[in-house]
């Protein structure tokens, strides 16, 4: 199927909608002003300004509009990986990340969503790009929608099973490997029998790092996987998947906080080990070790500010 996406003025759009009018039809998905339905297209109006032409007869209608318009690029990154095909952003996509990798405190979240190709835009339109681009706020507001809307599976692994399976030798890259594996089955069980076009890793390892990490599960995907740094800008979603991971850890922080009586601090900076050191004073060390990944250089640091009590 192909997609074409104008950017256009409102004289224009207005142009558009009258040319359109007699093929209207109701269209009740947020940001959308306007939808039209020919018999080898469907056309697509967006608050924003973009104009969505999909279907066989696309580029025909597209063509029509395009010298009063801007028509979109796909941006160029610069990553490390598969090689993706072209105008992969635009395909049906499972995309999956991961979230809390790096943090003391709170989990490992994993989310794996399934974005189609005729929400592609719709899922733009909801604001979704590169988490990093995003404040913890705005995706506390946009996961909940995102997760009503697209077929997802997020899992949480809380501290005392992460430091269970830590103190058995399982390396932070297998823990992840075996997360996105089993978040992928969970998707691709509530698509079907539909499947995606692609299925695309946040790659944090290599291909063969990551199948070695996972090859004693009965069940492994592996059909049309694609690994990927950077993926979030390379399909929204993986982008989307990166809201709603980041939002499952955060309402957990939200969780640890109020056990802990006090706001608990992302990363593991120092400010994180002199919060670590009063939950010690405070609450002993099996409660710390129960909301913090008790491995991390963190640990002994708090310690030492705790015997000291510098801070």
């Amino acid at each position: 199927m192909s997609n074409e996406v104008l950017i256009m003025k409102p004289a224009e759009i207005e142009k558009v909608q009258a040319y359109y009018l007699k093929y209207k039809v109701e269209r009740s998905a947020p940001g959308v002003v306007f939808a039209a339905k020919l018999s080898d297209t469907a056309v697509t109006i967006y608050k924003s300004g973009k104009v969505m032409f999909q279907g066989n007869g696309a580029a025909r209608e597209a063509a029509i509009w395009s010298g009063d318009s801007v028509k979109t690029k796909e941006k160029v990154t610069n990553t490390k990986g598969d090689t993706l095909p072209e105008n992969f952003a635009r395909f049906s996509v499972v995309g999956s990340d991961e979230t809390g990798t790096g943090d003391y405190f709170g989990p490992i979240t994993v989310a794996a969503c399934f974005v189609r190709e005729d929400q592609v835009e719709l899922v733009k339109e909801l604001g979704v790009k590169d988490s990093k681009m995003l404040t913890d706020e705005s995706m506390r507001k946009m996961a909940p929608d995102l997760m009503a809307t697209l077929t997802h599976s997020v899992l949480v692994l809380k501290n005392e099973k992460y430091n269970d399976i830590q103190s058995r030798g399982w390396s932070q890259g297998k823990i992840k490997a075996l997360m996105h594996n089993q978040a992928l089955k969970h998707v691709l069980n509530k698509m079907a029998p539909e499947k995606p076009a692609y299925i695309l890793i946040d790659q944090f390892a290599e291909r063969g790092i990551y199948y070695n990490h996972i090859k004693a599960e009965k069940e492994i995907v592996r059909e049309n996987v694609l690994f990927s740094t950077k993926a979030e800008q390379l399909h929204v979603s993986v982008a989307a998947a990166s809201i709603i991971a980041r939002y499952a850890f955060l309402k957990e922080m939200d969780r640890l906080s109020e056990m802990a009586n006090t706001s608990i601090p992302k990363g593991a900076s120092a400010k994180v080990d002199e919060i670590a050191a009063k939950i010690y004073l405070k609450h002993g060390a099996d409660f710390l070790k129960s909301i913090t990944k008790w491995h991390f250089a963190n640990t002994g640091k708090a310690m030492n500010l705790a015997n000291k009590r510098r801070f």
